[in-house]
């Protein structure tokens, strides 16, 4: 064991051995002072008891898999909100004007994947001004509150890796519009991933390898930075949840919020209908009468490919991760300690070898632990699962080229924008893909859904280079 003057210090070190994970100090001696703290700063926030309850999981091969006959959800499909949305969409205005809902983005991720150097939500995806996710997001936000005499308190969940560059995005744009003490921005808990032999991997001679404990995290995060209770103090409710690469979120979405409240629910899910059974979307399904979501990795062949007797698809409703919470629902979940179950992801992992010099396996060398928010919905006492059209409310931004892709999402935006200026009696001319000739972009602060365009009596010509309408 090695040893250090400071108590304290000495406590933490004896922590790491006491739970056999010595290895991470084999580098100590060539270590200068910063180095030490540091690596003795980050162990000391490592839940060490949680840490070898997940490597007897591992260990064990132990996965919380589904069992049990899968059959459909009750979805509020859209033929059954013809004639409903109207009540739906009065309930969850009152909500909204009365101050009850708060929204929660999950904004921890990188732009690694889209080959940009920032946070994800610091990426520019709007057609002609080229608008951040995080601006967009914002101005969504105080667009609606704006409709109803508000500002809808807005949580951020962030993580180590990007915090620091989103709060300095933040305030270098005046935190886009939005009054800060309204923004409350909080960071997801770091999980140590393991090798095969239950080790804690360093990635740098100072630096144990870490990474975010899933999006089900946001449920512990939400309630151990203290935003649950800033919810409490400001009576808040309903909690919009919502990722950050979604260019088509419906924010705050009335009627989602009055289908929610009608229906008493805890937790709440839109959903698409799947495009093809192999599609890479979670489906919502029923196991013994509780409602899940299964992840389209885990479904075997005959469930995704099974069929209704008319031919259809029988598990169709995918997963577009928006979700409304109650308050006091995420309380519940955290009673008592984090109740989500830990899931295992088999990663291959850069690390260091015996003599310090950085190895990336060809194979899966090491094992990363995760939740998933969704996991939730089996200890909701009621829930609602209400299905949108793609088209209009689903476009994620996920990898750099193909499905998902930049090109994908300000494709998804322009067709949104010119079905709102067509639908309110604008000439727009189209192509055989059914695009216009020129980029087009509406200001959420015009409209959020394609209303009160008809009352501008725009000028269209057809002659523009580009349209934006602010």
């Amino acid at each position: 064991m090695i040893y250090c003057e400071d108590p304290e210090l000495q406590a933490i070190i004896e922590r790491v051995y006491k739970h056999e994970q010595g290895h991470i100090f084999r580098f100590w001696d060539h270590l200068d002072e910063q180095q030490q703290t540091d690596l003795l700063a980050q162990a000391d926030l490592i839940d060490f008891s949680l840490l070898s309850r997940l490597i007897e999981q591992a260990a064990a091969g132990k996965e919380d898999k589904h069992e049990g006959r899968l059959e459909p959800p009750e979805v509020i499909t859209l033929a059954q909100r013809e004639g409903n949305d109207d009540e739906a969409r009065q309930i969850g205005e009152a909500a909204l004007a009365a101050g009850d809902v708060a929204a929660v983005l999950v904004a921890g991720g990188q732009g690694t994947r889209l080959g940009f150097d920032g946070p994800k939500g610091m990426y520019p995806v709007t057609p002609v001004m080229q608008k951040s996710l995080f601006q967009l997001h914002a101005e969504k936000l105080l667009a609606i509150g704006d409709n109803f005499g508000v500002q809808i308190p807005w949580y951020i969940m962030t993580s180590i890796t990007n915090n620091k560059q989103t709060i300095r995005c933040f305030q270098q744009n005046d935190h886009f519009g939005y009054d800060h003490e309204n923004i409350f921005m909080f960071i997801q808990e770091m999980i140590p991933a393991i090798d095969r032999q239950g080790k804690m991997i360093l990635d740098e001679p100072d630096h144990i390898f870490m990474n975010p404990n899933g999006h089900g995290g946001t449920i512990k995060a939400l309630s151990e930075s203290g935003a649950l209770n800033d919810m409490k103090e400001r009576g808040v409710d309903h909690i919009f949840y919502f990722q950050v690469d979604n260019v088509l979120t419906r924010i705050c979405d009335p009627i989602y919020l009055g289908y929610h409240i009608l229906g008493d629910s805890e937790m709440s899910c839109k959903v698409v209908h799947k495009k093809y059974p192999e599609e890479k979307i979670g489906v919502l399904c029923l196991i013994e009468g509780k409602l899940h979501l299964i992840e389209y990795s885990d479904l075997n062949e005959k469930d995704m490919f099974a069929t209704n007797k008319d031919g259809s698809m029988k598990l169709w409703a995918g997963n577009i991760a928006t979700h409304i919470f109650d308050r006091k629902f995420i309380e519940r979940e955290n009673q008592g300690g984090f109740k989500l179950p830990y899931h295992l992801a088999e990663k291959s992992i850069q690390h260091l070898d015996n003599k310090g010099q950085k190895v990336q396996s060809d194979e899966k060398n090491g094992i990363k632990f995760e939740t998933f928010v969704f996991d939730a919905l089996v200890d909701a006492k009621k829930t609602v699962c209400l299905e949108i059209e793609r088209e209009k409310e689903f476009s994620p931004l996920k990898n750099s080229e193909g499905e998902n892709s930049p090109e994908t999402t300000k494709r998804d935006l322009i067709k949104n924008y010119t079905r709102w200026l067509k639908e309110a009696g604008y000439n727009i001319s189209l192509n055989k893909e059914g695009m216009p000739g020129i980029d087009i972009e509406i200001s959420p602060f015009v409209s959020l859904a394609g209303e009160n365009l008809k009352e501008l009596d725009l000028k269209i010509t057809g002659k523009e280079k580009s349209l934006y309408i602010d």
